[in-house]
């Protein structure tokens, strides 16, 4: 276990379970947003930083983190970039079109541990994808948090994910939204720098808050590092770590780091149980 706790234990089918295609949101020229519908029975309600394997036919699947809001209705969404066979064929899908899932799988955000107490969420490029279900549990209950701020950082504003629902968030006067890019155009009226450097920016009580972090692994070094500098305890950050998911089971090795296994024991866990995993070069 990467942060005390365990995946949920329940037995979860290796079958993937049919899912129509209802609705796509396309978020960036790479990336889209699938909603979709059980078929066949539907899956467990997956807790905010778990993923299921999601399988395109005749081509494979590919774990991808659960990007909805879980208190918005029974639908399961997915945001997908790109990147790969299996990516590819699963953004060229059109409403009406079959998907399987199986899961969910691993080891979800603790949540509910940061009530009472600040938050600071950290999310680099697609890494905002699964830290969106933590907004949306949040803002469904806002009065049970303090001081809130989402700093998010991307290559470019073409790039910006979820850019209007940022936009909507950056207009509640209980949210702390800020954005860098690594570099813009003349039109660009934001932050250019990486997402660091927002940190100190957060109005946060650093001995009363919890992080969570998600993005590229070198991103998610420097973040927490940035917190620990404000005070943040190192066990209350949390980071989703990503390796090459395959059986989603612990059986088949390809996503083992050191001595866990990302798929079981992860994707999220507390900086002080992973920090020594990911600052080693080629792990």
């Amino acid at each position: 276990m990467v942060d005390g706790r365990s995946a949920d234990v329940r037995p979860v089918p290796m079958q993937p379970m049919r899912h129509r295609v209802v609705a796509i949101a396309h978020e960036l020229d790479d990336t889209v947003t699938l909603e979709l519908d059980p078929i066949d029975a539907p899956l467990e309600p997956a807790r905010a930083g778990q993923f299921n394997m999601v399988y395109a036919f005749g081509r494979g699947e590919v774990p991808i983190s659960v990007s909805h809001d879980h208190g918005a209705n029974h639908r399961i969404a997915h945001t997908i970039r790109a990147v790969g066979v299996t990516t590819r064929a699963l953004c060229e899908l059109g409403v009406g079109d079959v998907v399987g899932l199986r899961g969910p799988y691993g080891v979800g955000w603790n949540v509910e541990r940061a009530r009472g107490r600040d938050v600071v969420i950290i999310g680099g490029g697609i890494g905002l994808a699964p830290l969106r279900p933590v907004i949306y549990e949040i803002l469904r209950d806002r009065s049970a948090f303090g001081r809130v701020a989402i700093l998010v950082g991307t290559r470019s504003p073409e790039t910006l994910l979820y850019a209007d629902e940022l936009e909507q968030w950056r207009g509640r006067l209980d949210l702390d939204v800020e954005v860098t890019v690594d570099r813009a155009g003349p039109g660009w009226r934001g932050d250019v720098g990486v997402v660091t450097t927002l940190i100190s920016r957060a109005s946060v009580d650093p001995a009363n808050s919890a992080g969570f972090l998600c993005g590229p692994e070198i991103m998610m070094r420097f973040a927490a590092q940035g917190l620990l500098d404000r005070g943040v305890a190192a066990s209350d950050i949390e980071v989703s770590l990503e390796r090459n998911m395959k059986c989603a089971i612990a059986q088949c090795g390809h996503c083992q780091l050191g001595p866990i296994f990302v798929c079981r024991d992860g994707p999220v866990g507390t900086w002080d149980r992973t920090r020594a995993l990911l600052e080693v070069r080629g792990l």
